[in-house]
């Protein structure tokens, strides 16, 4: 029995990865128990426990970029969560340690360093996120995504593995291309515009779609599928019931992902690594649009590394609601371009990426 902790969250993002490396290592066919340690108060309390594996929450907490009175307790809640990581260390007594990033990872992975448990972490953007950084001299391994990331981390500790991603995203076949098409409801003979938001929205996106309706939605020669959140719902729907466009199909949320992407001539996106992985996978031509939200402009970064191979293309949030449709427009009338993106971004795809990554975990144990 080999006894593993993974550790991270505070975002989809860090969530997502650490739920499948779990997946992974209880498929491997070696027996582990997997406890994950997170963040009391974030979304990985309630995603983890429904994906089937214990977690335990730690006080710990993000410094707030804005000055307020919350940075104050911060060294404390740092003090008290790095005690009870040791406590769940001592109790649980694990083989290896992995964390996924965001600074729910940096308690547990600094107590565990510091109690000679052999460390791996997981960084998913180009851009390495603080926490890791700063724990890359305390770890044996370093799973990345991108190339050249030995500008952030140890080079001797780096193996390329990709970030992984869901089972069922694969490149589409032409069997799901037909089922998607009746399955959104969209016309098979028409150009497919996929623009997506993310499960709670992105205002830049729908703002743009909102603005190509009203200014050329009656004249489309091609369709959107329209994916624009349920943090939008009562807006975008107020929206189409006063400006009908039988060019849009829209979804608050898109519960079969995979015949979404399958229809898709062309994708509009956030540059969020998880994403950007997926889109690797299924070979689409791409628009990213990054979010300026986000710690460090990563979003940007991640876009950046796929747009130098010609794998991508970007739009910046700032330019996105007068740039954004002229350039998805362009880019489906120009199949060319579109044969070129999906040629060279799906050589960038790395389908098996929690696969390798829980490999390199059990050689720790077994270390």
């Amino acid at each position: 029995m080999k006894r593993i902790i993974i550790s991270g969250g505070g975002t989809g993002g860090h969530i997502f990865p650490a739920i499948s490396i779990a997946d992974a290592l209880r498929d491997s066919g070696t027996d582990c128990e997997i406890l994950f340690v997170g963040a009391n108060g974030k979304m990985e309390m309630e995603r983890v426990p429904k994906a089937g594996y214990k977690i335990i929450g730690l006080p710990v907490a993000g410094l707030q970029r804005k000055l307020t009175l919350k940075n104050l307790a911060l060294p404390f809640k740092v003090i008290e969560s790095i005690r009870k990581a040791k406590a769940i260390i001592s109790d649980f007594k694990p083989d290896a340690v992995v964390g996924v990033g965001g600074y729910a990872s940096a308690p547990l992975l600094w107590a565990a360093s510091s109690m000679k448990i052999p460390c791996l972490i997981q960084e998913q953007n180009s851009y390495a996120g603080l926490t890791n950084r700063k724990l890359a001299g305390r770890v044996e391994k370093i799973c990345v995504a991108y190339d050249g990331m030995d500008k952030f981390f140890p080079a001797g500790k780096i193996l390329f593995t990709g970030n992984p991603i869901r089972k069922d995203i694969n490149p589409p076949t032409p069997g799901q291309r037909a089922e998607g098409y009746k399955y959104y409801g969209l016309d098979p003979e028409k150009k497919t515009l996929f623009v997506v938001g993310g499960s709670l929205g992105a205002r830049t996106l729908n703002e743009s779609v909102q603005k190509w309706i009203l200014e050329r939605g009656d004249k489309a020669g091609f369709q959107i599928l329209w994916q624009s959140g349920k943090y939008y719902k009562n807006e975008i729907e107020g929206f189409l019931k006063q400006h009908p466009c039988p060019a849009v199909k829209n979804c608050t949320f898109i519960d079969r992902m995979d015949l979404a992407y399958a229809v898709a001539d062309v994708i509009v996106s956030r540059a969020g690594a998880g994403t950007i992985s997926e889109l690797c996978v299924e070979g689409k031509a791409t628009i990213f649009v990054p979010s300026p939200n986000v710690a460090e402009d990563h979003q940007r970064h991640n876009a950046m590394a796929l747009v130098e191979k010609d794998a991508a293309m970007m739009v910046l949030d700032a330019d996105a609601r007068e740039k954004l449709m002229d350039t998805a427009e362009a880019l489906l009338a120009d199949p060319g371009k579109i044969a070129l993106m999906e040629q060279n971004i799906i050589k960038l795809g790395r389908k098996h990426a929690a696969e390798e990554i829980a490999t390199e975990v059990l050689k720790l144990c077994n270390n």
